[in-house]
């Protein structure tokens, strides 16, 4: 790793090398850097003191970095990989550095530093196809391996591969009607239009079809002391299908409840996370709910429950006053919805039977009942996300394999 941007030195040799490494560890960190970026970086630290720190910053910034999210990234990586020497820290330490480069190092620094601290190794043909086998065997144990029980390095690699997932998209037909040149309903209005450029002769008749739109998607998640591995990892798989549907809904319970939604837009999945915990006052506490449901309910449900919204209620169902008003809320929030999915990590134990009194209750209320423990139960629950069902379908409740 370099120690220090040699004063005056052309960028050739040494500073070339720093270069190229420095735009692979930002790709590795998730910026979208390509050769051209690296030659024009290069070329432009020809015209520039390099012997000046804020410079080098300055130029190689407007460089690599395209979008305003990854200005933070950039900079913890330039500090990082960039640190002066000592011979040469007085000097640099004098020279005043942007704003945005001397906060607190972002949440996305330790995806920097792994991406500093990931080796270059240049093998053989053969060990790297024996490592990719390797991999390989890895990612299918990954998909099967309890959330709870992976390492910090199993959650990082986890939480990467579902940064990948995209939902597809389950339509819904609207009352609107657009252009469909096999729509079942005649445009009138278009038709005649053109028939005024024939003098009123109709050569072509102009169909509409039923407007077909996403369904909405509303997400309840517990994040109790029981649930807080689960629900933050699920947090990224909805983070990740926000933007390609944007009419996603987000809102975390533990003895309160909290809406999330716009923390979670944020571009960086690091940054959205600790946005949506810097919100949260009782991440990893205790449950009610009974009270948060209410709550839903009362405030929200009229809000993001309609045209046809899914919800995704994530909890173990652990609750401790589970009596009537608890039934009476989970009742409510299943006749205000399309489709109620009741993801429970308990079902990841074979032998489980609803025993509690708080998971009797909110059973007859909800119309499917899934587990979400690993990777394979997220792309499940995808599956079933994107199938088509009747307005009112009401499916069998039992547990999803």
């Amino acid at each position: 790793m370099p120690t220090s941007i040699n004063h005056l030195a052309p960028p050739t040799g040494g500073i070339a090398d720093n270069i190229a490494g420095f735009a692979r560890a930002l790709r590795a960190a998730g910026l979208p850097v390509g050769p051209g970026a690296v030659i024009d970086a290069m070329t432009a630290l020809e015209v520039i003191d390099i012997g000046k720190r804020a410079d080098v910053f300055t130029t190689l910034e407007s460089i690599f970095v395209k979008r305003h999210e990854h200005a933070l990234i950039f900079a913890q990586a330039f500090d990082l990989f960039f640190r002066p020497a000592e011979e040469w820290k007085s000097m640099l330490d004098s020279v005043p550095l942007p704003d945005h480069a001397k906060k607190k190092p972002p949440p996305a620094s330790r995806r920097v530093q792994e991406a500093m601290a990931r080796p270059q190794t240049h093998e053989e043909p053969k060990a790297q196809e024996q490592d990719l086998r390797l991999s390989v065997s890895d990612r299918e144990v990954l998909q099967k391996k309890d959330f709870a029980q992976m390492s910090a390095a199993e959650i990082a690699e986890v939480a990467r591969a579902i940064a990948k997932m995209r939902l597809p998209q389950a339509e819904l037909k609207t009352r609107r009607h657009t252009t469909d040149p096999r729509g079942h309903r005649i445009d009138m209005r278009k038709t005649l239009r053109q028939a005024l450029r024939t003098e009123g002769e109709i050569i072509n008749f102009h169909r509409l079809g039923r407007l077909e739109k996403p369904a909405p998607i509303v997400a309840l998640l517990d994040i109790s002391g029981s649930m807080s591995e689960y629900t933050r990892l699920f947090l990224h798989f909805l983070h990740a299908i926000t933007d390609a549907r944007k009419r996603v809904s987000v809102f975390l319970f533990g003895t309160r409840l909290t809406n999330v939604t716009r923390a979670l837009r944020q571009r960086d999945p690091d940054e959205a996370l600790a946005s949506c915990s810097a919100n949260v006052e009782d991440w990893a506490g205790g449950t009610r709910i009974a009270t948060s449901l209410q709550t839903f309910n009362k405030l929200w449900a009229r809000r993001v429950l309609g045209q046809g919204a899914i919800v995704l209620l994530i909890s173990d169902g652990l609750e401790r006053e589970a009596d009537s008003k608890l039934a009476f809320e989970m009742d409510r929030l299943h006749r205000s919805c399309r489709r109620l999915i009741w993801l429970n990590p308990l079902l990841r134990y074979s032998g489980f039977e609803a025993k509690a009194q708080g998971i009797k209750t909110m059973l007859p209320h909800v119309d499917e009942f899934r587990p979400v423990h690993n990777l394979t139960s997220i792309e499940t629950l995808i599956s079933a996300l994107s199938s088509q069902l009747p307005p009112h379908h009401r499916s069998a409740i039992r547990p999803a394999a």
